[in-house]
């Protein structure tokens, strides 16, 4: 008996996820049977094709009938060949870079091509924040941090949650009472116990994550001060009180990380920077003091990086 992946539209007032339906051809591909392996072989190699082409176009290159098309359909879940075409055009809607090798190729010995990629995307990231960023900005941010009774940093995500963290160490030197937050419903509860002195700096690449948008909101409604890091246009933006955004372009290469993340950490440190500069000198005195911790802990005698 043949396993059927059912579709679930869902009746319980919650989004369903879409059906990743390339990854159940595959998962699927040793329960099929040879006539249908042969149609799942025409999808995989051209998914673009599969997406356009009529059924009876499909059944030609698969050399197949036009059933056996409509039962490949039927074994991997869908309910015919409109439902499958209508997840397949989703699937390469979500991954279409994904789908198949391109360019640039693997690097060479001497690190070509990720070398220029990767160094003039960086170098691209930073050249755009300074030309982005307006300086009154960092100093109103610094202004707005400096005399907060805590900052709390909402970041959702692998960069976002990472620069999230990142903010709260750069912080929390200078003596700032700071805690970062990726928990969505942490987040929510966190934003509500919030008071007017208090400061929510929102991190999203995108400016589109529902949850730090509605945590900030949230922060707003009891009185909170806001600061957004993120792009600019963007519902994030529009729901801070301080925006500080760029728009980062990025290089069409799945496998490169996203460059947004220098960005995003430069802004970080220009804030941080500047908030250190507005609570010197008590900000110099905790570095003072964590630097001896560390060098005490450690039984160093070389001076470490001074801002860390």
């Amino acid at each position: 008996m043949r396993t059927h992946i059912a579709a679930d539209p869902g009746n319980d007032g919650y989004a369903k996820p879409i059906p990743d339906i390339l990854s159940i051809i595959k998962d699927s591909y040793g329960e099929l049977r040879p006539a249908e392996r042969r149609v799942a072989d025409v999808v995989l190699a051209d998914v673009t094709f599969a997406v356009d082409a009529s059924n009876a176009e499909i059944a030609r290159r698969a050399e197949a009938s036009e059933p056996t098309v409509t039962r490949f359909c039927r074994a991997i879940g869908c309910n015919g060949v409109r439902d499958f075409k209508l997840k397949l055009a989703q699937s390469v809607v979500v991954g279409r870079l994904y789908l198949a090798p391109g360019e640039p190729s693997p690097p060479t010995t001497d690190g070509s091509p990720l070398w220029s990629t990767v160094f003039g995307e960086a170098r691209n990231a930073i050249s755009l924040v300074e030309r982005s960023i307006n300086p009154a900005d960092i100093v109103r941010a610094a202004d707005l941090v400096a005399n907060a009774h805590q900052v709390v940093i909402f970041g959702l995500g692998g960069s976002s949650t990472a620069l999230a963290h990142e903010t709260q160490n750069r912080l929390f030197r200078y003596g700032v009472v700071a805690t970062s937050h990726s928990d969505p419903y942490v987040l929510k509860m966190t934003a509500a116990t919030l008071k007017p002195n208090d400061i929510v700096i929102a991190i999203s690449g995108t400016g589109r994550t529902r949850e730090v948008i509605e945590g900030v909101e949230l922060a707003k409604h009891y009185r909170a001060k806001t600061i957004g890091i993120t792009a600019p246009d963007t519902d994030l933006a529009a729901a801070c009180d301080v925006k500080l955004t760029v728009d980062i372009p990025e290089y069409a290469d799945p496998l490169k990380p996203t460059a947004s993340r220098y960005a995003f950490l430069l802004i970080i440190d220009l804030l941080s920077t500047a908030v250190g500069y507005r609570l010197d000198p008590s900000a110099r005195e905790t570095l003072r003091r964590i630097k001896y911790t560390v060098l005490s802990h450690r039984k160093g005698r070389v001076l470490e990086p001074l801002g860390d």
